[in-house]
C-alpha cells in the first residue's frame, strides 16, 4: 500500500485541550477508526492515544500486516498519533503496531473501535454506524420527560447470550440469537409478562464467555457474536417502538489483562495505574483505571455517552462501585495505599462518579444511572452539589441479603427471624433503591431462586410466590434474572440457554402466571411506584406478626387515590381466622389470591369485595375477615 496519502488532520488543537481536560464528551467521533472522504479521495481517518509509544502504524490484511507500510504521524502535547488510508472502506479489519520504548512492538486493537471480531479473534473492524434509520422518535421524546423516582421500573435482567439459543449449526456452532432475532422474541416475552425494562449483561465486546461481559476489551464494540453494530442498533430501536427501555451493564471498574487490549497499552501503564497497590485487583487478576488521569477518564464517560446518545440506550447499571470507592476493596493491608487524607476512599472515583453522572443527565434528561454498589457509603444516589455521587438509583444489596436468608429458612424459625424481613424499612429512604434478584444469586453453588426454597416440591413454589409478592409490595424498583420468573432448577450457566422446557410443567407455568400477574398489577397502579422515594408512600399494618410469620402493609399512591392492602403470609399454616386492620372503611377489592387455580392453589371461592367494619384489630379501628391459606398472598385495591 502507498503512503503517499493526503496531509490532514482532524485533530484539533481544541480537540487537544478538551482531552487533556477530560471534557470532550464527543471524542469517539475524533478517535478510532472513522470513514471519510478528502477531496476526491475516500478513505479511512485513524487516531489513537499512545503519548509514551516511539511510534505506530495501522496493520491489516490491507497491507499484508506490515509495521511499516503506514506509519502514523504524531500529535503534540498529548501524543495522539493519527493517519488517513485512502482506498479503505468499512468491513477492513486492522490494529495498531505500536513500538514500545522497552518492549519491542505490540499488537493492539483499537480502544475506541466501534466493531470487533468475532472471538477468538482479537483485531479492531472499520464500520460507520451513522447510516442507521432509527424510528424510536416517539420514545427518546417520550424518555425527557421520564422520572426514575416516579416511574415505574420492573427490570428483567438478561443474558443475551443464553436467553435463548438456536441448535448449533456449522454456521453458528454456539447457536446464538442474532441481535434483530433477539429483539423479536425478547420483546414477545417481555410484553407478555410485563416488564418494563430489559437489562443486558455483557454487551461490550469481551473475550471470555466465562467473564459474562465483564472483563471488557473493547468499550465502544458491542459484541460480535451477536452480529455487527447496525444490528444491535435495530435491536434497541425494535425494544423502543414497542415501550421497552433498555440498560446496559457498564464496567468502568477494572479491564483484563489481555495483550492486545488497553493493558499496558503504549508500553507503559497509560490507562490503569502504575503503582500495583492501586492499578491491579488482587481478587480478579484485573487492571484498574487510573482516575488520576483526565484522558482516562475522558475516555470513560464519552464512552457512557456513546451508548446513551449515539445506541439511544436509556441507563447504565455501572458494575462494581464499591471496588471503585474504596482503595482497599478486596486488599490486605500493604496491599494498598491511602489517600492524601490517610483514609481508603478514593478520592479520584469519587470526582469521577460526580463528572460521570452530572454529565450524563445533564446531557440526557429521563435516563437513569444505577450504582451496583454493597456498602453503606452515604448519598450514593444524592445530588452532586450536596456532596452525594448523583447516581439515580442503587442496587439494595441489604434487602437482597436478608430477604434471601429469610426466604432459605425452614418456615418454623422464620418467627426468630422476622425482622429480616422488616428491617429494610428502616433505611429505605436513605437511598433511591432498586430490590434485585440478580444473575449474582443463581450461580456459583448459590443454587437457583427456586432450589434456595425450603420444604417439598410443592412448598418451594408456594414460598417463592409469597417471597415475589413481598418484593413487589416493597417500596424500590425491581429486577429479576431471567428464568427466576418461572422456576429455573439448575443455576444459570453461560454456556446453555435457561430451561424453557420447563413450562411444559404444571407448576412452572403456575408460577410464571403469579409473576405475570404480579407484573401486570404493578404497572397499572400507580401506588407500587409512584412513591418509591417517599415514606409516605408505606405503611405497615402489621411488621411484628413474627410468631405467625404474616406481614401486612399498605402502598399509597401521591393522591391516595390508589391504595393496595398487601397480605403476605410465609407458613405452611392455614390461618381460616385471620382478621386484617385496614387504614379506612372503604370496600376493599381482591385483585390477586395465591390460591387461584392458575397460580396452583385449591381454587377455593372467596368474595371479590370486602367491607371493613369497626372492629379494632392491628391497632386500628376498621378491619376485616379473610380466609388466609398455607403461604397465602393476598392483594386488596381500595
Amino acid at each position: 500500500m502507498k503512503n503517499d496519502t493526503p496531509n490532514v488532520s482532524f485533530i484539533t488543537e481544541f480537540d487537544q485541550y478538551l482531552f487533556g481536560d477530560g471534557t470532550h464528551y464527543d471524542l469517539y467521533n475524533k478517535m478510532g477508526a472513522h470513514p471519510v472522504s478528502i477531496g476526491k479521495e475516500e478513505g479511512v481517518y485513524f487516531a489513537v492515544w499512545a503519548p509514551n509509544a516511539k511510534g505506530v502504524s495501522v496493520v491489516g490484511n490491507f497491507n499484508n500486516w506490515d509495521e511499516g507500510a503506514n506509519p502514523m504521524k504524531r500529535l503534540e502535547p498529548l501524543g495522539i498519533y493519527e493517519l488517513f488510508i485512502p482506498g479503505l472502506k468499512t468491513g477492513e479489519v486492522y490494529k495498531y503496531a505500536v513500538e514500545t520504548k522497552e518492549k519491542g512492538t505490540v499488537l493492539k486493537a483499537d480502544p475506541f473501535a466501534f466493531q470487533a471480531e468475532l472471538r477468538p479473534n482479537t483485531a479492531s473492524v472499520v464500520t460507520d454506524i451513522s447510516n442507521f434509520k432509527w424510528t424510536d422518535d416517539k420514545w427518546m421524546k417520550k424518555r425527557k420527560k421520564f422520572d426514575d423516582r416516579k416511574s415505574p421500573m420492573f427490570v428483567y435482567e438478561v443474558h443475551p447470550g443464553s436467553w435463548m439459543k438456536h441448535p448449533a449449526t456449522e454456521e453458528n456452532k454456539d447457536g446464538y440469537y442474532n441481535y434483530r432475532d433477539l429483539a423479536v422474541k425478547l420483546t414477545e416475552y417481555v410484553k407478555d409478562m410485563g416488564y418494563t425494562h430489559v437489562e443486558l449483561m455483557g454487551i461490550a465486546e469481551h473475550p471470555f464467555d466465562g467473564s459474562w461481559g465483564y472483563q471488557v476489551t473493547n468499550y465502544f464494540a458491542p459484541t460480535s457474536r451477536h452480529g455487527s453494530p447496525q444490528d444491535f442498533q435495530f435491536f434497541v430501536d425494535y425494544l423502543h417502538k414497542n415501550k421497552i427501555g433498555i440498560i446496559l451493564d457498564w464496567v468502568p471498574a477494572h479491564f483484563p489483562r489481555d495483550a492486545f487490549g488497553l493493558a499496558e497499552f503504549d508500553g507503559t501503564c497509560l490507562y490503569e495505574y502504575a503503582d500495583s497497590r492501586k492499578g491491579e485487583h488482587p481478587d480478579w487478576g484485573t487492571k484498574v483505571f487510573d482516575f488520576s488521569k483526565t484522558e482516562v477518564k475522558n475516555f470513560l464517560i464519552c464512552n457512557a455517552l456513546y451508548w446513551i446518545e449515539k445506541y439511544h440506550i436509556d441507563g447504565l447499571r455501572v458494575d462494581a462501585v464499591a471496588s471503585m470507592l474504596y482503595l482497599d476493596y478486596g486488599r490486605e493491608d500493604g496491599q494498598w495505599v491511602p489517600n492524601i487524607y490517610g483514609g481508603n476512599e478514593n478520592l479520584e472515583a469519587i470526582e469521577f462518579f460526580k463528572h460521570l453522572n452530572t454529565v450524563v443527565k445533564g446531557r440526557n434528561p429521563g435516563t437513569v444511572m444505577i450504582a451496583e454498589e454493597s456498602t453503606a457509603w452515604p448519598k450514593v444516589t444524592d445530588k452532586a452539589e450536596f456532596g452525594g455521587l448523583d447516581f439515580s438509583l442503587k442496587w439494595n444489596m441489604g434487602w437482597m441479603h436478608d430477604f434471601l436468608e429469610y426466604m432459605k429458612l425452614d418456615p418454623y424459625f422464620r418467627k426468630y427471624n422476622h425482622n429480616k424481613m422488616n428491617f429494610a424499612m428502616m433505611y429505605a429512604y436513605a437511598e433511591n433503591y432498586m430490590l434485585v434478584l440478580s444473575h449474582d444469586e443463581v450461580v456459583h453453588l448459590k443454587c437457583s431462586m427456586i432450589e434456595k426454597m425450603p420444604g417439598l416440591y410443592d412448598d418451594k413454589f408456594r414460598n417463592l410466590m409469597a417471597g415475589y409478592a413481598f418484593m413487589t409490595g416493597h417500596p424500590g424498583k425491581k429486577l429479576l434474572f431471567m428464568g427466576q420468573d418461572f422456576g429455573q432448577h439448575r443455576e444459570w450457566s453461560e454456556a446453555r440457554e435457561i430451561d424453557w422446557f420447563l413450562l411444559g410443567k404444571e407448576r412452572n407455568q403456575q408460577l410464571q402466571n403469579f409473576v405475570r400477574a404480579l407484573l401486570h398489577i404493578y404497572r397499572k397502579n400507580k401506588c407500587l411506584y409512584e412513591y418509591d422515594c417517599w415514606p409516605e408512600g408505606f405503611e405497615w399494618i402489621n411488621a411484628n406478626d413474627g410468631d405467625r410469620s404474616i406481614f401486612s402493609f399498605v402502598r399509597h399512591s401521591e393522591n391516595g387515590k390508589n391504595n393496595m392492602l398487601f397480605v403476605c403470609n410465609f407458613t405452611p399454616i392455614a390461618r381460616p381466622d385471620y382478621r386484617v386492620g385496614t387504614t379506612c372503611r372503604r370496600k376493599h377489592t381482591l385483585v390477586l389470591n395465591s390460591d387461584d387455580v392458575e397460580f396452583g392453589g385449591s381454587g377455593a371461592e372467596r368474595p371479590e369485595v370486602y367491607k371493613p367494619e369497626k372492629q379494632e384489630c392491628d391497632g386500628r379501628k376498621f378491619s376485616f375477615a379473610y380466609d388466609l391459606p398455607a403461604y397465602g398472598v393476598a392483594l386488596f385495591k381500595y
